[in-house]
């Protein structure tokens, strides 16, 4: 069982920033599950690229949608610009936002740079 809290992140389609940030997380040993506020049909192909340099699969992945379980079930929630009125809000739960641009669209050197800054704050947040 891992010492880590419990981890949910959220961002608009599911397809990118919380993807790579549950996947980031869950390779430090730590238990995440990531959603989205309007989830696309899939993983943006520049994110599975980028995340593939660090030999993390993310080709298999399918974006999901917000689940007030999964909020219930986490210790924090990481919400990553999923929209003021859609990002989920339970009272005595921690929150932590991430203020990250979409990659949706970027070239992949900017895609890295952003990869390497969620895994600074994924591994922040791992010694909370």
């Amino acid at each position: 069982m891992s010492a880590m809290p419990r981890a949910y992140f959220v961002c608009i389609g599911n397809a990118g920033r919380s993807q790579m940030a549950q996947a980031l997380y869950e390779r430090l040993g730590g238990v995440a599950r990531s959603a989205g506020s309007h989830p696309e049909d899939e993983v943006h192909p520049e994110v599975v690229e980028v995340m593939h340099e660090l030999d993390v699969d993310l080709s298999g992945r399918k974006p999901r949608g917000i689940d007030p379980d999964d909020v219930a079930w986490a210790d924090v929630v990481v919400t990553m610009g999923c929209g003021e009125d859609a990002c989920p809000v339970l009272p005595g739960k921690r929150y932590v936002d991430w203020n990250l641009p979409d990659p949706i669209g970027r070239p992949l050197e900017e895609v890295r740079t952003l990869r390497d800054d969620i895994q600074r704050r994924v591994e922040e947040l791992a010694r909370l």
